[in-house]
C-alpha cells in the first residue's frame, strides 16, 4: 500500500473544504508552464461532483480568478457509439462513454503551453444525441478550468489538481438509483484498475454527504 492509500483523512465542513481547494488551486503553477490551472474533481454520480465544483467556481471567481466549467456529461460520445453494445454495459460505459478526443481538442488543447484559450463548455447534448451548438468562449490567462464527472483520472490529460470524490461500495450502492446501478461494476472497475483514492492529490470521503472528510 502506498503512503497516499494510507493517509489519514479528517473532518472537514464544506465551505471549509471549498476554500481550502479554492485558495491552492489559486497557488497552483502549472508545471508545463500553461498560463491556466486545470483541475478535475472526480467522482460518481452519486457524489454530486458537479454541485460542488460549481460551488468551488464561485468561490475562485469571488478570488479574482475567472472560471470555465466543464462537466463530462457534455462530452459524450453520440449514441450510436455510446451504446454500441447496449445502453447497459459496464464496459462500453467505462472505456467508451467519455469523448476524450473531444475534451482534447475543444478544452484541454486550447488551454495548454501556446493555447488559445477559446474553449466550448460542451459538445454534445446525449439526451437528444445531437450537437449542444454552445458558443465558444475565452478563458483569460490566469483563469481555471473546472471539469467534473466520474472517471476522469488514468486518462492522461493534463491536470494541475485533482480531487476525488470518495464513497465506500456500500455507500454508492445506497446512494446510486435504482435505474443506473448497472454503472456499478464499472465504477468498481475504475477502483480497482486507476486507483483514484492513492492517485489523487485531494480525496473526500463523502459517504454522509453532510459530514465529508479529506486528506488535507
Amino acid at each position: 500500500m502506498t503512503d497516499r492509500a494510507r493517509r489519514d483523512v479528517r473532518p472537514v465542513t464544506w465551505p471549509r473544504l471549498t476554500e481550502a481547494v479554492a485558495d491552492r488551486l489559486v497557488e497552483t503553477v502549472p508545471a508545463d508552464g500553461s498560463p491556466w490551472t486545470r483541475a478535475a474533481i472526480d467522482g460518481a454520480d452519486a457524489a454530486r461532483p458537479g454541485r460542488w465544483a460549481d460551488e468551488l467556481a464561485e468561490a475562485l471567481r469571488l478570488r479574482g480568478r475567472p472560471v470555465h466549467r466543464v462537466s463530462a456529461s457534455g462530452f459524450l460520445r453520440p449514441a450510436s457509439l455510446r451504446l454500441e453494445y447496449g445502453r447497459r454495459d459496464p464496459d462500453a460505459y467505462h472505456d467508451l462513454w467519455l469523448d476524450d478526443g473531444a475534451l482534447w481538442r475543444e478544452v484541454f488543447a486550447p488551454l495548454g503551453p501556446g493555447g488559445t484559450g477559446r474553449v466550448l463548455p460542451d459538445l454534445w447534448d446525449p439526451v437528444a444525441d445531437r450537437a449542444t451548438r454552445s458558443p465558444y468562449t475565452t478563458l483569460a490567462p490566469g483563469g481555471v478550468l473546472l471539469l467534473d464527472g466520474p472517471l476522469l483520472l488514468g486518462r492522461g490529460l493534463p491536470l494541475d489538481l485533482t480531487v476525488h470524490l470518495r464513497l465506500t461500495p456500500a455507500a454508492l450502492a445506497r446512494r446510486t438509483p435504482e435505474e443506473e446501478r448497472w454503472t456499478l461494476p464499472a465504477l468498481a472497475r475504475y477502483e480497482d484498475e486507476t486507483r483514484p483514492q492513492e492517485t489523487a492529490d485531494v480525496v473526500v470521503r463523502v459517504d454522509d454527504p453532510r459530514r465529508p472528510a479529506w486528506s488535507g
